[in-house]
């Protein structure tokens, strides 16, 4: 036994390498990531591939080691070249994501430590940056000193919490589902429709309120639907409000639709997940007049922050309705209970096990410091406006309504060709080219073309580029 032991141990330490091979893996990958990042100037936005990346296939797990050059080549050729790429300051379609460099050596570092950052008690300096991170945030929204929140993995996941947690803040049962009344915005994130589903409350009716004409959820159409339900016997309990659509960054009247919710004893939702960190930009705040009010709010720090992929959070003006939906305590984990002077998020989230994610977000906060974040953001604004001014001024262009945000919507309408035809080739050149990404939307039949800035790599330079692209490919696709 003593033998084989021995025998395994010589093979499993392969897995613990010596610091001259970490040397040289560090020293390859960061070759790549720097080569990656230098040429993102050069790159494109978006690649079009017949194969798609197929060729992963052919690194499928096995018992041999692979060298990490292969790896790396490999990752470049079928990954980064294929598809959308988002760390580019061309990607415009969608919201697109982040990348700051720091948050990559956060995820590094935390990788390295592998600290379990779910309970205070396995790692309570993980789990205090993590809350402060909330606490930061929760102060940005003008929430109270009791608000308390979770880092997620992003927005739908934060949806999802807040939805079960007013189920349980109003001791809803599965016998009361069918008479719950859930309101949301026709322009609502699918997300939200998926928490639904997933909470168990697909009985529930849905209302989708009308919007006025800037696209906006309508705080009249809303407490008209809510007494109504009232009046047949239904039970209004959970509305959600969009502080920025994903479709043309709209922001619903906040502080209107908070109090009518607070008149029908509804719980509050805002779904910021796109637009909550332009609370940054001072000149914005009126836009944010009454977000305080909310009983929950969703952000992305993966989108307005211009964090990685998957980092998101909810935050929850009142802690114990949080913590009446989530904590529970298993007979392994009786050794977590003393002494916890923070908040544990394995308490407040379903997640047990989860990813150290507040160090992708604290490093670079704390190495940039805010200023440089409020300057960009603002940036993306300036950018936008700038566009959705130039574009109306191209003949044969209309817009949508005016950007609130960094969103805009906009087409082309053809004297002698279907607009809606005309404009699926419009997209489907200036994706073709590659240069810039941007996606489409359909809104009341009618197809439009979006552009959503908000890339901290997106300057002037894209937009005149885009620019460019839009008019070249107007005249192409006209005399075809």
């Amino acid at each position: 036994m003593i033998d084989r032991i021995r025998e395994l141990e010589t093979l499993s330490r392969i897995l613990d390498p010596e610091m001259g091979q970490r040397d040289k893996w560090n020293l390859e990958v960061l070759d790549y990531a720097n080569t990656f990042i230098n040429k993102l100037d050069t790159s494109k936005a978006f690649f079009s591939s017949k194969k798609n990346g197929k060729e992963i296939y052919n690194l499928d797990i096995e018992e041999q080691a692979t060298e990490l050059t292969t790896l790396l080549a490999s990752t470049t050729k079928n990954i980064d070249e294929v598809g959308i790429n988002p760390a580019s300051g061309g990607h415009m379609g969608y919201i697109p994501g982040g990348g700051l460099y720091p948050s990559a050596l956060g995820d590094y570092i935390a990788a390295v430590n592998n600290r379990y950052a779910g309970v205070f008690y396995a790692a309570p300096g993980a789990v205090r940056l993590e809350n402060m991170l909330i606490r930061w945030m929760c102060r940005l929204m003008d929430y109270p000193g009791n608000a308390t929140g979770n880092l997620t993995s992003g927005g739908s996941i934060a949806n999802l919490i807040a939805l079960v947690t007013a189920r349980e803040a109003h001791n809803l049962k599965a016998r009361n589902f069918d008479k719950s009344v859930i309101y949301l915005s026709e322009q609502a994130h699918h997300s939200i429709l998926k928490a639904i589903r997933i909470s168990g409350l697909s009985e529930a009716p849905v209302r989708f309120i009308p919007l006025d004409e800037k696209l906006r959820l309508s705080a009249n159409e809303l407490e008209k639907t809510i007494i109504e339900d009232k009046e047949n016997g239904l039970t209004p309990f959970f509305i959600s409000a969009s502080l920025g659509t994903t479709n043309t960054g709209a922001i619903d009247p906040i502080e209107s639709i908070a109090h009518i919710a607070k008149k029908h004893k509804l719980w509050f939702h805002v779904d910021a997940a796109y637009g909550g960190f332009f609370k940054l930009v001072r000149e914005l705040d009126s836009k944010f007049k009454g977000i305080e009010k909310a009983d929950s709010i969703t952000l992305d720090p993966h989108k307005t922050l211009f964090l990685p992929f998957g980092t998101g959070t909810i935050l929850v003006k009142n802690k114990e309705k949080l913590l009446k939906a989530y904590q529970y305590l298993a007979d392994y984990m009786q050794d977590t209970i003393d002494a916890n002077e923070e908040i544990s998020p394995a308490d407040i989230s379903p997640e047990q096990t989860k990813h150290f994610r507040g160090m992708r977000m604290w490093l670079p906060l704390k190495l940039f410091g805010l200023k440089p974040f409020r300057a960009s953001l603002e940036e993306k604004l300036c950018l936008t406006k700038y566009f959705y001014n130039e574009i109306k001024k191209v003949k044969g262009f209309e817009v949508g309504p005016e950007p609130e945000l960094s969103v805009a919507i906009f087409r082309y309408v053809p004297t002698d060709k279907n607009a809606n035809a005309f404009n699926k080739k419009l997209i489907q050149a200036i994706q073709k080219d590659g240069r810039i990404f941007l996606s489409s939307t359909n809104i009341n039949g009618t197809f439009w073309i979006r552009i959503a800035v908000v890339s901290f790599r997106t300057h002037l330079f894209q937009i005149e580029l885009l620019l460019d692209i839009i008019k070249e490919n107007v005249k192409r696709i006209q005399l075809t």
